[in-house]
C-alpha cells in the first residue's frame, strides 16, 4: 500500500493511493496517520482496501491536490551521515565503520511539493536525496531482523543542509540541516509488502532538469536493518519517527568550485522510483509579512 496526506498545510486528510493514482479516504478507520495508527491500525487498513470499503475522493476533489508530509507530527528525524560508498568516495573520507548519526529538527519537514525556503543570506544550501524509513512500532536495543519487522514503510526525502553552518560558524550536523523546509518529504510512503527490497531502489536529483545525483540503495554502507538496530541501541525509535538513511554521491560540496549550492529560482526534482517524485522550486527568504 500507498499512504500519504493531501490536502492544505494543516488540513491534511489520510489516504491509500492505488495502483492507478486514485485516493481513498482513510478517514472511516483513522483521522490521521499518526503514530498510533502506525502502530495498530494499518493491518485494518489492508483489509479495508482488499473489501473495497474506502469510499475515493471525487475528481473535483483531487484536482490539483497537494501531497504533504505522508506522517504526522513524528516525534523525531533521525539522519544518518556518510552512509554510501560513492559519497565517501566523492567527498574525499573514509567510509565509517560504524554509522554515524545525527537528529534532524521534525519542524524541518514539508511536502514533496512545497517551496524550498532558504536560509536568511544562505549561499551553502546543498540538496540531498534519501530513502527515508517511517517507523511502526517501538524498536528499542533490537536486532536488524526485528528493526525490519518494525518498519511502517520506506519513502522519498531530501536532506537539505546548509553547509556553511554544518561544518563552519561552530558549525554541527543538527544545525546545518533543521530550518524550516530542509526535510521534503514523501508524497508517501509505501508499506514493506509492496515494496520488496529496500536496498534496490534507485534515487536521482536533478537541479534545474541537470542530473546532480544518480544512485542505488545497494551501494550504502549500512544496510537498513543493521542502521534501526544500532540507532535503536543509543535511542528508543518511537512509531511515526522517521530515519533518513543518507545519500549517493553528486552533492554540490563535493563539487569543484564554484559549488553549485542552490539559488532562488533553482528547481529541484527527485525521484525514487516507487517511492514517487518530488518538485521543489527554490525561493530566497522574505522578510515576515512579505
Amino acid at each position: 500500500m500507498r499512504l500519504a496526506r493531501v490536502g492544505a498545510v494543516g488540513s491534511e486528510r489520510p489516504v491509500v493511493v492505488t495502483a492507478d493514482g486514485s485516493l481513498l479516504d482513510l478517514r472511516p478507520l483513522t483521522h490521521d496517520v499518526d503514530g498510533a495508527f502506525l502502530q495498530h491500525g494499518l493491518e485494518s487498513v489492508a483489509r479495508a482496501v482488499e473489501a473495497g470499503a474506502l469510499p475515493a475522493l471525487s475528481a473535483d476533489e483531487t484536482t490539483g491536490i497537494r501531497f504533504g508530509v505522508p506522517v504526522a507530527r513524528p516525534g523525531k528525524v533521525v539522519g544518518i551521515g556518510l552512509n554510501y560508498q560513492c559519497y565517501a568516495a566523492d567527498v574525499g573520507v573514509p567510509v565509517p565503520t560504524e554509522p554515524v548519526v545525527f537528529l534532524k529538527a521534525s519542524s524541518a519537514l514539508c511536502g514533496p511539493t512545497d517551496p524550498i525556503r532558504l536560509i536568511p543570506g544562505s549561499t551553502t544550501t546543498d540538496y540531498e536525496v534519501e530513502l527515508a524509513v517511517v517507523i511502526g512500532r517501538q524498536l528499542r536495543d533490537a536486532s536488524a531482523e526485528e528493526a525490519l519487522a518494525g518498519v511502517a514503510g520506506y519513502g522519498l526525502a531530501n536532506d537539505l543542509s546548509d553547509r556553511d553552518l554544518q561544518l563552519e560558524r561552530g558549525g554541527t550536523w543538527t544545525k546545518g540541516k533543521s530550518a524550516d523546509t530542509y526535510c521534503p518529504l514523501g508524497p508517501w510512503f509505501v508499506t514493506p509488502d509492496e515494496l520488496g527490497d529496500p536496498q534496490n531502489l534507485p534515487l536521482r536529483l536533478d537541479v534545474n532538469g541537470v542530473r546532480r545525483q544518480s544512485g542505488t540503495t545497494a551501494d550504502m554502507v549500512f544496510g537498513i536493518g543493521d542502521l534501526l538496530a544500532y540507532v535503536s541501541g543509543i535511542m528508543t525509535l518511537e512509531p511515526g519517527d522517521v530515519v533518513i538513511t543518507g545519500t549517493p554521491a553528486g552533492v554540490a560540496v563535493a563539487a569543484a568550485e564554484p559549488r553549485p549550492y542552490l539559488r532562488d529560482g533553482d528547481l529541484v526534482e527527485i525521484d525514487g522510483g516507487v517511492l514517487g517524485r518530488h518538485v521543489s522550486a527554490v525561493h530566497a527568504s522574505r522578510p515576515k509579512g512579505q
